[in-house]
């Protein structure tokens, strides 16, 4: 009977090993589940992680690219600024080469003369150089009857008021003055009323 205790012990020994494998499935199955959302949260922070460098490393192309923008519209316009600004200078320096030819042919308009051929010719003369003037945006500072300015004029005199006229006033051009846009070509020279 000895083997038959064996055997029917085996049997009852039996289930209960096969029971306990079910038991650790089940207990292992837990951990296989945290296991795998404790990795698929990594992987998800590891995934936050690179997006917000990403995130940074646009911003930083953003602002470098920002940055280089307004400093090319910078350059520009300073380089529109002096070009203009050489343009000026050189017209101004132009003008003030033919003034004295001006000046001349506006005494010899002045003059008494009895050949009115040559008084409209001279007169013609100038009324060109005047348009030429205009289209080069250059003026003449007006004076004469005008308050003594020093930034646009020069006195050369002082006289006393005549009749009329107030103290401080422009009563005589001498030389007339010019200007460019608020760039002084050649000052007005004039005589002041004390």
């Amino acid at each position: 009977m000895e083997p038959n205790t064996a055997e029917q012990a085996a049997p009852e020994t039996a289930p209960e090993q096969a029971a306990a494998p079910e038991t650790n499935a089940e207990a292992a199955d837990p951990k296989k589940k945290d296991g795998f959302f404790n990795k698929k949260a990594r992987e998800l922070e590891a995934v936050k992680a690179k997006l917000d460098a990403a995130e940074k490393n646009a911003n930083q192309a953003k602002d470098q690219l920002l940055r280089m923008a307004a400093e090319y519209e910078n350059y520009r316009k300073r380089s529109t600024r002096e070009a203009d600004q050489k343009f000026n200078d050189g017209v101004s320096f132009a003008v003030n080469q033919i003034i004295p030819i001006l000046d001349t042919l506006d005494m010899a308009a002045n003059a008494p003369t009895t050949d009115e051929n040559y008084k409209k010719g001279v007169t013609m003369t100038l009324d060109k150089a005047a348009k030429a003037l205009n289209a080069l945006h250059v003026e003449e500072i007006e004076a004469l009857g005008k308050p003594f300015d020093p930034n646009f004029m020069n006195a050369v005199q002082q006289i006393p008021a005549p009749d009329g006229q107030e103290s401080g006033t422009v009563i005589t051009v001498y030389q007339k003055g010019y200007k460019l846009g608020d760039k002084i070509v050649r000052h007005a020279t004039v005589v002041v009323a004390e």
